[in-house]
């Protein structure tokens, strides 16, 4: 059986690019694990595949793009061998996520009060003059940004989170350790958006790297509790699906409203 972790010869007479060949190639290798944590250099890959380093670079910028490779000035090229991943259709936890991928989750409040905001409230089916507290966290996975989250819940339930230390647990963890209040349930609805100047400077993304937003409702004994809106990093998270062949589903268009069920 052939080595799946070598490199193959770049076909000079397909109409395929040279760099697009290499990428494909590349590709290839780092799902063989054929480089481990350490990737080789520009020098090193433009002699394996004998093709110019203007070659290499471009292959290289496609993969940092997509978020394969992790390169900043005045370090190596490591490879991306981590990313969160989100289940559809389960009550899902980014901190329990993180930590059970073997990696340190931290977060920095940037912001915590409490107020009114009548968009919030009227997603939620409450009075506008509703009393929030709002929280604005920055989310870190092993010391690097991960996410950008907001959240808003209703007041006479979560006050007790003012005065606690969200650094290392979770909201829902402290919200049920404190006021006794579980989150069982919700909706969410997931797009990609495109980061403004500063939630590309807060959550240090590279050029060409979009985010996710994650808009959830919250739900406490089937009542909504909570809204957020969290901004996660694109070349750091997926959205993972298990299905089975019969199991139908549901299209939604962007309003919500069903398209139907599809078997």
């Amino acid at each position: 059986m052939a080595d799946q972790t070598s490199a193959r010869p770049l076909d000079r007479s397909s109409p395929l690019p040279l760099w697009a060949q290499l990428h494909r190639d590349l590709v290839r290798r780092l799902e063989a694990k054929a480089f481990g944590g350490a990737f080789p250099g520009e020098h090193q890959l433009a002699d394996e595949y004998d093709v110019s380093r203007h070659t290499v670079r471009e292959a290289l910028r496609r993969l940092r793009q997509a978020g394969i490779l992790d390169s900043r000035r005045g370090r190596r090229t490591d490879v991306r061998t981590t990313r969160i991943e989100q289940p559809l259709g389960a009550l899902y936890s980014l901190f329990s996520e993180v930590q059970a991928r073997g990696m340190q989750q931290r977060s920095q409040v940037l912001a915590r009060h409490t107020g009114r905001d009548p968009a919030v409230a009227a997603r939620l089916g409450v009075a506008a003059d509703t009393e929030f507290v709002c929280l604005e966290r920055l989310r870190y996975a092993d010391d690097e940004p991960l996410a950008l989250d907001r959240t808003w819940l209703l007041a006479p339930l979560a006050r007790p989170l003012l005065d606690a230390d969200l650094t290392a647990t979770g909201v829902y963890a402290e919200l049920a350790r404190l006021g006794g209040v579980r989150i069982t349930g919700g909706q969410e609805r997931i797009h990609a958006v495109t980061p403004t100047v500063d939630q590309r400077r807060l959550l240090g993304l590279g050029r060409g790297v979009a985010l996710l937003a994650i808009d959830r409702i919250g739900h406490a004994d089937g009542d909504p509790v909570e809204w957020r809106e969290t901004l996660v990093r694109g070349d750091r998270f997926s959205v993972v699906a298990h299905w089975a062949p019969h199991a139908p589903y549901q299209l939604t268009v962007a309003d919500g409203s069903p398209l139907g069920a599809t078997g």
